[in-house]
């Protein structure tokens, strides 16, 4: 299938088991990285989702992309920028609408997958428009609720799952922030469970198999 020229640059992998209403999962990669980064993914998970790999929409030097920047800074240390994420957080919400209508894609059947500022901002589209979607897996990121519309607290959940996963060596978002997330997510009716890996900042091939193993049960 030729790729649709949409708000966003992606790529795309069309299911090979065709259903009446296609599932679709979108893949949102990490800061510094590409669209071809969490892709690799896609030949192993399930044949009937149609599945799209999302470049984030801020080019960096010498390569990769950004959802939002992230500054280094003497007095502060590390800190986002809020305001970008917040603008990439209603691009994705707009990307997903688009493309599906653009693909003829179930609406009712969407899922998020991000790794690391993917997931930050994959958690912030389905906190905030979650009727727009079905599940998140959530690898190797955290809940940052300065990005969450206005209110969100008074949003419908009970049709969003979430599976959540971190390394608990990450050398570049502690597992203390990850872990504050299911707290969080009980504290607005969701049920779920912070899965935890003996890795750094990446997926473990047994983490890769517990996610495929929970989206079966979820599309």
């Amino acid at each position: 299938m030729q790729t649709k020229t949409l708000s966003l640059y992606h790529i795309v992998k069309e299911p090979t088991i065709k259903k009446d209403k296609t599932p679709v999962l979108f893949m949102f990669h990490g800061y510094g990285s590409d669209e071809n980064d969490l892709f690799s993914f896609a030949t192993e998970l399930q044949e009937e989702l149609f599945i799209i790999s999302v470049r984030a929409p801020y080019p960096m030097q010498p390569y990769g992309n950004a959802w939002y920047a992230i500054y280094f800074d003497a007095a502060q240390g590390k800190f986002s920028d809020d305001k970008q994420a917040i603008e990439s957080r209603d691009k994705i919400a707009n990307f997903i609408d688009e493309a599906i209508h653009a693909y003829d894609l179930d609406k009712d059947n969407v899922t998020l997958l991000g790794f690391s500022q993917g997931t930050i901002l994959s958690y912030a589209v389905a906190l905030s428009y979650p009727q727009k979607v079905k599940n998140v897996i959530a690898l190797s990121g955290y809940i940052n609720e300065d990005i969450l519309v206005d209110n969100y607290k008074t949003n419908d959940f009970s049709k969003l799952n979430l599976y959540c996963s971190h390394g608990s060596v990450d050398q570049v978002i502690p597992v203390d922030w990850a872990r504050k997330a299911p707290m969080l997510l009980s504290e607005l009716g969701i049920t779920s469970s912070l899965n935890e890996f003996p890795v750094g900042h990446g997926v473990a091939p047994q983490n890769f198999y517990q996610f495929k193993e929970w989206l079966s049960a979820h599309i």
